[in-house]
């Protein structure tokens, strides 16, 4: 699953738009949004594990949950639609929002700090076989560009008439306070390639009610923690069960004594409280309670809003997460690599798309050990597709074989069956089998031109566009088939890839739900 964090925008609030007033009223605040940085996306997870066997109870929830817009964005960062497809990807939103029951959990008023920033975003990653969950931390102060976007009203749950442009170098924290949901989505989507189909945002109250309702959680630290802001969170090492109100303070705390890295040292707990909580609840603890279920169910409608969750989504993956062993859990960080001169998190660009091709590829993750397959929810096929005019594909003929010439003799002859010739060169991979390459939503365009090219495999890329490209090899005989006439349903073409599997940075931090040292 997938998780971002709150914290300071005042340094950057004056090169986005916001008024002097405003600006000083988030400064006022500054000292206690550090102190109350909080997980809260964890209640969202709860209640996602709990609701695959309380589904009778929240049929009548789909009214009283909080619609608000998130996932209408520019969907052309998405990675391999393809690849994607069966896959669930939740984005899990803490706020800390001061509003409402909010004043009374010990996090600081409306006073102290108006609005709301994300304080915590986890994407989470179901594969279509269902054999595994993928969950993965951003640190708060990681650096961004945000894209343009409408101003945000967390109180009202409405986005305003204001515009932000565009800014390079704002922390990911301060996206959602300016342009909410909507922003933050569009700015995880282009980092992880991830297809997000669910947005679930909740705030501090509902995270205390909804670990107070499954009776707390137990945890093991290896040592008492003490915040320089919070004071003593827990008093002793070893294993001690967690009420709300602890809980929150265990998860938020980023002044821990003896604890270095901030912010990811607080990663690292909000990982294994998350953990322990999966294993209370795997183990049948909370599923089989229904008095539990049907109290978590009341805070999550009270204290969420979602954008494309119902019942029968929370359902789905309750229900995946049910027959699913604790060791097929996987937490990730996003790793960075030192500081901006501002303060910022830089981002390791080539280790964090490794890490999303790996997620989307379903390849191994550290520590992993994966769930059997379920045949109920195997791989859906993809869509037969249809040919195309041949007059509507742009296609570039790259030289693979070594062969002079022989990029433009093909190029004469596809275009004698209609094909658009975008432009010839050379292939300076090489290649003994011809192949046709193409975008995420081209892939009718490419099958068809393959039906043209005798032996041809399909192969998936990101670089090319609208355009396809047909790379000729040294198989190619010189000739062309007429290509498949318009509208009928095309032939399967075997699949190839190019890019080598992702390396995994050997530095990713990770944690395995089934571990339960006391670290």
């Amino acid at each position: 699953m997938q998780v971002l964090v709150a914290g300071d925008a005042v340094a950057r609030s004056e090169s986005v738009g916001l008024s002097r007033q405003e600006t000083i009223r988030l400064r006022r605040g500054r000292r206690l949004r550090l102190a109350g940085q909080i997980v809260v996306a964890f209640a969202a997870v709860l209640a996602l594990v709990v609701t695959g066997s309380g589904w009778r109870y929240i049929r009548s929830a789909d009214n009283r949950l909080t619609q608000v817009t998130a996932l209408d964005g520019d969907k052309t960062d998405v990675v391999d639609v393809e690849g994607q497809l069966g896959d669930e990807n939740f984005l899990l939103v803490g706020t800390d929002s001061r509003a409402g029951a909010n004043s009374k959990v010990g996090a600081g008023t409306t006073d102290d700090a108006e609005g709301a920033r994300s304080d915590t975003v986890m994407l989470v990653n179901i594969p279509a076989s269902r054999e595994r969950v993928v969950v993965v931390s951003f640190p708060r102060d990681l650096d961004v560009t945000r894209p343009v976007c409408k101003g945000w009203n967390n109180d009202k749950g409405v986005y305003t008439e204001q515009t932000y442009p565009s800014a390079m170098g704002d922390k990911l924290n301060a996206v959602y306070a300016l342009g909410g949901p909507s922003c933050l989505v569009n700015v995880i989507r282009k980092m992880s390639g991830l297809d997000i189909g669910h947005f679930i945002g909740i705030d501090f109250a509902g995270f205390e009610t909804m670990v107070d309702q499954v009776g707390g959680v137990e945890v093991c630290t290896p040592k008492p923690i003490v915040d320089g802001v919070l004071g003593t969170v827990l008093e002793h090492s070893g294993k001690q069960r967690l009420d709300g109100g602890t809980a929150l303070n265990y998860v938020r705390a980023r002044h821990v004594y003896g604890e270095e890295r901030s912010d990811y040292d607080r990663i690292s707990r909000q990982q294994r409280f998350l953990a322990a909580l999966l294993r209370s609840t795997l183990s049948g603890k909370v599923l089989l309670d229904p008095g539990k279920l049907s109290g978590i169910i009341g805070a999550f409608t009270a204290h969420t809003f979602v954008d494309k969750v119902k019942t029968d989504d929370l359902l789905m993956l309750g229900r995946s997460l049910q027959q699913m062993d604790a060791g097929a859990v996987t937490f990730l960080t996003v790793p960075t690599a030192g500081t901006t001169s501002y303060g910022n998190e830089i981002p390791r660009q080539a280790d964090i798309r490794a890490i999303f091709r790996a997620i989307i590829d379903d390849k191994p993750l550290p520590g992993e050990k994966k769930s059997p397959a379920k045949s109920s929810t195997a791989t859906p096929a993809p869509p037969k597709l249809r040919a195309v005019d041949p007059g509507t594909v742009s296609v570039l003929v790259s030289n693979g074989s070594g062969v002079a010439g022989a990029a433009n003799r093909a190029a004469t002859k596809l275009g004698g069956q209609g094909f658009q010739i975008y432009s010839t060169g050379n292939y300076s991979e090489g290649t003994t089998t011809s192949r046709v390459r193409y975008s995420a939503g081209h892939e009718a365009e490419a099958a068809t031109l393959a039906t043209a090219i005798p032996g041809a495999a399909l192969e998936k890329t990101d670089e090319l566009g609208s355009i396809v490209e047909a790379v000729i090899g040294t198989d190619f005989a010189g000739a062309v088939a007429p290509p498949t006439p318009i509208g009928e349903q095309l032939p399967d073409a075997p699949q190839t890839r190019s890019a080598p599997p992702p390396t995994l940075p050997a530095d990713l931090e990770h944690r395995n739900a089934a571990d339960e040292t006391c670290t």
